[in-house]
C-alpha cells in the first residue's frame, strides 16, 4: 500500500512524472486507476467502467452510477478512425499526429471539430550518419541552415504553430538560446547560401552528386512534410530521398512529447545510451553533473553548457513543437488542450449535465 522513492536531488516536475500513464501500477494483473476494464475479445471495444468513489478513496454517494458512464476504447488506423468520427461511429479521436493531419482537414469535418494542443516536446530530424557529408559538424549545420522553418508547415494551416532552431525551448533555456534565434545576424538568404557553398565545395572535392535520404513515417502529413524539405534541400544543392522510418535513412524523423517540464527531458532525449542517432558524450556527462548539484545556478550553467555542446555537435535539426490534434463532436465534456498532449479518458466518462 506504501511506495517509498528516495529522491537524490530536488525535482520539481517529479509528481507529474509519476502520473504519466505509463507509470501506471499493475497488481496482480489489475491496475490502480478511477476505471475498471471490460475482459476484451477480439474486434470489440474495450470498455472501461467507472468505480464507485468509495472505491477511489472518495465518500460513497448515492446514485453515483447516474453520473457516470462507460467508454469504449478501440484502436485504429488513422484514416479509419476519421471516417469512423465522419460517419458519427465515434465521438472523439485522440492521438493524432502531422503524418496524418490532412485526413482531419477532409470530408464533412467542420473546422470546430479539430482541435490542437499546444504540444511541448520535441520535432525534428536526427542524424543518424556521420559518413561523407555528414562527417563534420559545419555540413550538417548546412543542412539546419537551409531549411526555411517559418513557412515549413505553411500547408498544413496549422494556427500558432512555433518553429525552433534549438532543443531546448526558449522559455525553458538559459544563455543565447533564451534570447531569439540562432543566427540573429543572418537573413534566410544569408544562411542559404552558405550552406550551398558547403554543399558545392563537398561536391567538388568529391566528384559526386550530394543525396540525402530522409525518413519519415508513413502518411499524407509525411508526404507534405517532404516535399517542403526536399524543396528546402534543392535549393542548395541537397537531393532528397524518402525513406521510412529505420530503412537506413541518414536523416530521420524525431517526434516525441516532452514528459515533465526541463531542459534536462529535452537533453535527454540525445543520450548516447538511446542509440537515437549521432550523439555527445560530453552534453550527458554534463547532464549527469547537473543532477547531483545542488547549487540552482551551477545546475543550470551545466544544463546551458549541455545544450550548448548539443547544438554544437549538429546532431539534431530542430523544426519545431510537435503537432499532435483531436476530433472532439460537441456533447462531449472532459476534453481539455494541453501542452503536455495527454487526454485522460476518466474525465470522459462524465457526461454534460
Amino acid at each position: 500500500r506504501v511506495i517509498e522513492i528516495t529522491l537524490t536531488s530536488p525535482m520539481p516536475d517529479f509528481l507529474r512524472l509519476l502520473a504519466q500513464p505509463e507509470m501506471g501500477i499493475f497488481l496482480d494483473g489489475s491496475g490502480a486507476g478511477p476505471m475498471v476494464r471490460s475482459d476484451e475479445s477480439d474486434g470489440q471495444p474495450l470498455l472501461l467502467t467507472p468505480l464507485p468513489p468509495e472505491a477511489r478513496g472518495f465518500p460513497a454517494r448515492e446514485q453515483w452510477q447516474s453520473r457516470a458512464r462507460q467508454v469504449a476504447v478501440s484502436a485504429m488506423p488513422a484514416n479509419s478512425a476519421v471516417d469512423a468520427f465522419a460517419a458519427g461511429e465515434v465521438d472523439l479521436v485522440l492521438n493524432g499526429r502531422l503524418s496524418n493531419l490532412p485526413l482531419a482537414d477532409t470530408g464533412p469535418l467542420t473546422r470546430g471539430t479539430i482541435r490542437l494542443d499546444a504540444a511541448l516536446g520535441v520535432f525534428g530530424l536526427v542524424v543518424r550518419s556521420d559518413d561523407g557529408f555528414l562527417a563534420e559538424p559545419l555540413n550538417r549545420q548546412a543542412l539546419s541552415l537551409a531549411v526555411d522553418r517559418s513557412n515549413l508547415l505553411q500547408p498544413f494551416n496549422v494556427g500558432g504553430w512555433q518553429s525552433t532552431s534549438w532543443i531546448v525551448p526558449r522559455e525553458l533555456a538559459n544563455g543565447a538560446a533564451a534570447q531569439g534565434e540562432r543566427w540573429p545576424n543572418l537573413s534566410f538568404e544569408q544562411r542559404r547560401d552558405i550552406a550551398r557553398q558547403r554543399v558545392a565545395a563537398w561536391e567538388r572535392a568529391e566528384g559526386e552528386e550530394l543525396v540525402l535520404r530522409i525518413g519519415l513515417p508513413d502518411g499524407p502529413g509525411s508526404d507534405t512534410l517532404f516535399t517542403q524539405l526536399a524543396g528546402n534541400f534543392t535549393q542548395v544543392g541537397i537531393t532528397a530521398v524518402r525513406a521510412g522510418l529505420r530503412e537506413g535513412a541518414e536523416l530521420e524523423l524525431h517526434d516525441r512529447l516532452a514528459r515533465f517540464y526541463s531542459p534536462r527531458w529535452f537533453l535527454n532525449q540525445f543520450h548516447c545510451r538511446l542509440e537515437l542517432g549521432l550523439c555527445s558524450e560530453e552534453a550527458d556527462d554534463l547532464v549527469e553533473q547537473s543532477i547531483v548539484e545542488s547549487d540552482a545556478q551551477l545546475k543550470a550553467q551545466f544544463l546551458a553548457t549541455a545544450h550548448n555542446q548539443l547544438i554544437d555537435s549538429e546532431i539534431f535539426i530542430p523544426l519545431g513543437a510537435p503537432v499532435r490534434w483531436s476530433l472532439v463532436r460537441g456533447n462531449i465534456t472532459g476534453f481539455e488542450e494541453n501542452r503536455w498532449g495527454l487526454h485522460p479518458l476518466f474525465p470522459l466518462s462524465q457526461p454534460p449535465t
